[in-house]
């Protein structure tokens, strides 16, 4: 395949041309998934980019099962903190924070430029935990404003709230522990990673660190075992119960 015909088979908008866009709309492409990451720490094995890269291959398996959506550029400046003094993730290098209202502009500029091209369902997906109000936030916001005409915004939280609830139920299942699973950089959030990109862990830091805590920006997890097996676990709980959100969240609107 070329690379034209590949690009024109994408579901990412930025491989559009406008012209291309424009008619992907016309033909009832009416979905945009704005997918959230951001920009942190994740321990010493886990690379600083780990949520934009996650949140966008997973954004593009849900366009793909949705059929009918494309997905936008990944929003990687996100709430993680403050600076002076420095808190949460700001404590190591290379976490990058905005305040909340720029956050919340940001997404509020991007769901105005989405519905002037024409988009009336835009879904909000974040892979971070500390701005999942902020979509809420936004979404209700915007659906009030816009309650006469057909474009809503869906916070689609359910992303996230698999993470935390039937992914970890299934780990259990798999054979990992509790004490392994983690909130942060622990095997759940590694595995993760290793099933959609290993290139960002390093696991021969893994291997070498035979217990990560707190100080190493690790919390309340050991990443030792992880693996891509446990990793596609939460990968196709993700997309499926992402994808079925979304879907519902569609179904319950008015007619066009």
């Amino acid at each position: 395949m070329s690379a034209a015909n590949a690009a024109n088979g994408s579901v990412f908008l930025e491989d559009k041309t406008w012209t291309e866009l424009r008619d992907l709309v016309g033909a009832g492409t009416t979905t945009i998934i704005v997918p959230i990451g951001g920009t942190e720490q994740s321990g010493p094995a886990m690379a600083l980019g780990k949520h934009n890269v996650r949140v966008r291959f997973l954004a593009g398996k849900i366009a793909s099962q949705l059929g009918n959506a494309l997905v936008a550029p990944v929003i990687s400046y996100v709430p993680e903190g403050s600076i002076d003094p420095p808190t949460a993730h700001m404590r190591f290098p290379g976490t990058i924070t905005i305040s909340d209202k720029t956050f919340e502009q940001l997404l509020e500029s991007a769901a105005r430029s989405f519905k002037l091209h024409g988009f009336t369902t835009i879904v909000l997906i974040g892979d971070h935990g500390g701005y999942q109000a902020d979509e809420s936030l936004v979404a209700d916001r915007l659906n009030a404003e816009w309650r006469k005409t057909p474009v809503r915004v869906f916070a689609a939280r359910e992303y996230y709230q698999i993470t935390q609830g039937a992914y970890i139920d299934k780990l259990l299942s798999a054979g990992a522990t509790r004490p392994e699973i983690g909130t942060h950089a622990g095997l759940a959030d590694t595995s993760l990673m290793l099933a959609i990109d290993p290139s960002m862990v390093r696991k021969d830091r893994l291997e070498a660190t035979p217990k990560l805590d707190a100080s190493d920006g690790v919390y309340g997890g050991d990443p030792a075992r992880s693996s891509a097996e446990f990793g596609q676990i939460g990968v196709d709980l993700i997309v499926n119960g992402t994808t079925e959100a979304i879907r519902g969240f569609i179904a319950k609107q008015p007619p066009k």
